[in-house]
């Protein structure tokens, strides 16, 4: 019987060995807590920079634009090539313009010599023969008033009869006609005709001129240029192709300085000034820059603002259509409560909001309000004081009032 109860008692100290030993991190029930890493809640200044997605655009763009339809006869700029402003790109067909250049050309030295030919010759000679007949009706009437005065003597004296007379008075009417006539000839010529022929010449030659000048512009069109210094950054047609007025014969961008194009929210862009100092965080790195351009009015349809950052492009090393981040410094906020963003979490009802941990082992979890945000702490306006501790590990999917373990080492 002795040795049948020593061996119960190896038995059940054996069985009593082999089970599960309660753990520090098993309460009472025997549930395990999970393991977190914690930061405390700080006081401090921030710095209040605004970051948003944006896209690079060139700060000067030319869209060229061919004045007339006419097929291409030369390039002399490719693709990818750097132009200076007024450098000849391409020529076009412009023979016929040539042409009728030449042909204006000739009927404006026509109307030229004609002009000249108004203007020194004919009104001379115009206003030397009105004088002439002037003279020579006033020399007519003078002979016919002679004549009628002599003739009517000798019809009183009974000499001549009363029909003679009266021819030779007939015949002083006439030339009273003629001189009267040739009188306001002279003064025409030499009052409104002469001006009005002058001018009428004038109006020709005006108009022949501003014809060869149109006809000059028009062939001078077939000559394209860049009017910018910049790179080639789009040439759609090839030699032979049809350029057509109002399409692109070529695109030219400046890219010695980029300007990054971002909407920001209306809240944020109230902090945002020209000149401010701003970043532009792209593939080849951080290029400092400043606010050149915010927008008066908000888009509509996004209800945020625009806002341009500014900055030189060394080397050509951002390329337009890029999409980059911009981040641009606006001040500071005095005695700030901020914690790190990784203890930043969305919550179910919508909204943030922050595991902390308890003294009492549990994780609680706390909706906050959101102030300013930057790339490795976040300030928070209501809903965490300095000093408590807020999960920055293991706080995803933690339920309020878990069971928690603060990792050894890990609280900061």
């Amino acid at each position: 019987m002795a040795r049948f109860i020593a061996i119960l008692c190896v038995v059940a100290l054996l069985a009593s060995c082999s089970g599960k030993k309660a753990g520090p991190a098993d309460d009472a029930e025997g549930s395990k807590a999970t393991p977190v890493q914690v930061a405390a809640a700080k006081r401090e200044t921030m710095q209040r920079i605004i970051t948003a997605e944006a896209v690079l655009y060139p700060v000067v763009q030319a869209t060229i634009v061919p004045k007339i339809s006419a097929p291409v006869r030369r390039f002399y700029a490719q693709r990818g090539d750097h132009v200076r402003a007024g450098q000849l790109l391409a020529v076009l067909e412009d023979r016929d313009l040539q042409a009728a250049a030449r042909e204006s050309k000739q009927l404006y030295e026509q109307a030229d010599a004609g002009f000249q030919n108004t203007k020194s010759a004919t009104l001379p000679e115009d206003l030397m023969k009105a004088k002439s007949d002037l003279s020579a009706a006033r020399q007519t009437l003078e002979a016919a008033q002679k004549i009628y005065t002599s003739r009517e003597g000798l019809v009183k004296e009974g000499a001549l009869a009363q029909k003679v007379l009266d021819d030779a008075k007939v015949a002083l009417a006439q030339a009273q006609s003629a001189y009267d006539v040739a009188q306001q000839h002279l003064t025409s010529l030499q009052t409104v005709g002469q001006a009005a022929q002058l001018r009428s010449s004038q109006a020709q030659l005006d108009a022949a001129q501003a014809h060869y000048q149109s006809a000059a512009a028009q062939s001078s069109y077939a000559e394209v240029r860049s009017p910018i210094k910049g790179l080639v950054a789009d040439r759609p047609l090839n030699i032979g192709d049809m350029a057509a007025s109002g399409s692109a014969l070529f695109t030219v961008v400046d890219i010695s300085r980029i300007v990054a194009r971002a909407n920001i929210s209306v809240a944020q862009a109230a902090f945002i000034k020209n000149g401010q100092p701003a970043t532009i965080k792209g593939p080849a790195g951080d290029i400092e820059g400043k606010v050149s351009v915010v927008s008066p009015a908000v888009d509509t349809n996004t209800t945020t603002v625009q806002v341009w950052v500014e900055a030189p492009n060394t080397g050509e090393a951002l390329k337009p259509g890029t999409t980059v981040q911009i981040a641009i410094a606006v001040g500071e906020v005095p005695d700030a409560v901020t914690v790190p963003t990784a203890a930043l979490l969305s919550s179910d009802e919508g909204g943030d909001k922050v595991m902390i941990a308890g003294s009492d082992s549990l994780a609680h979890e706390q909706k906050v309000e959101v102030g300013v945000r930057t790339g490795d702490a976040v300030q928070i306006v209501s809903g965490v004081k300095p000093g408590d501790q807020v999960i920055i590990s293991g706080g995803l999917g933690l339920d309020d009032k878990a069971k928690i373990e603060i990792a050894k080492g890990e609280e900061k």
